[in-house]
């Protein structure tokens, strides 16, 4: 038996191409195509604020945490000396 084909497409063809031209995949297209260009503005506000964020963290928070850890240092080896030449030693002041 020879297989029947019609003039200008089988059927499975048209099939294809009438779903694939249906609105409602092309509203799915484009709701997907919204989807990646929020998420790429995202990623890149997201991106922008944690440079700021760490940045700004390098720039002020650890310079005083170095300054906090030279002063802890310092008391240290104040109540060293102190206890070496036997002179009682000062309590620190409570904060």
């Amino acid at each position: 038996m020879a297989a029947r084909k019609s003039s200008k497409d089988g059927v499975l063809s048209r099939v294809s191409s009438s779903i694939s031209e249906s609105p409602i995949v092309y509203r799915g297209k484009r709701v997907a195509s919204d989807a990646g260009f929020v998420a790429k503005k995202l990623l890149k506000s997201t991106g922008k604020a944690a440079w700021i964020a760490g940045t700004t963290f390098l720039i002020l928070v650890v310079p005083l945490i170095i300054e906090m850890d030279r002063e802890a240092q310092f008391n240290e080896l104040e109540l060293q000396q102190a206890s070496l030449l036997g002179t009682p030693a000062v309590a620190a002041p409570q904060k």
